[in-house]
């Protein structure tokens, strides 16, 4: 009978620590555990790049330096701008 129960104690305990490691992924990949990450950013307003544009240009255009306006727009390839592509002059980043 004693067999039993240990066996029962250590399912139990099992299924406990199982339990644990789900609920700790499942926290980090919502950002629980994202304390002194960078957040997204969030973009406040908007330009269609014209012909003859550049990442500098733009940057200067609206008074941003360069860190800033690579931290608002993380996505743009500044080598491959083209004509009526959106981007982002002012925003916030957390």
């Amino acid at each position: 009978m004693a067999m039993a129960a240990n066996k029962t104690t250590i399912f139990l305990n099992l299924i406990l620590v199982l339990s644990l490691l789900l609920l700790i992924s499942v926290a980090e990949s919502r950002g629980i555990g994202s304390l002194g990450k960078k957040g997204e950013p969030e973009c406040n307003a908007v330009v269609g790049v014209k012909s003859g544009d550049t990442c500098d240009g733009i940057a200067k255009e609206f008074n941003l330096t360069t860190e800033f306006f690579n931290a608002i727009n993380p996505n743009v390839n500044c080598d491959a701008l083209f004509v009526a592509q959106w981007i982002c002059v002012d925003g916030t980043v957390n």
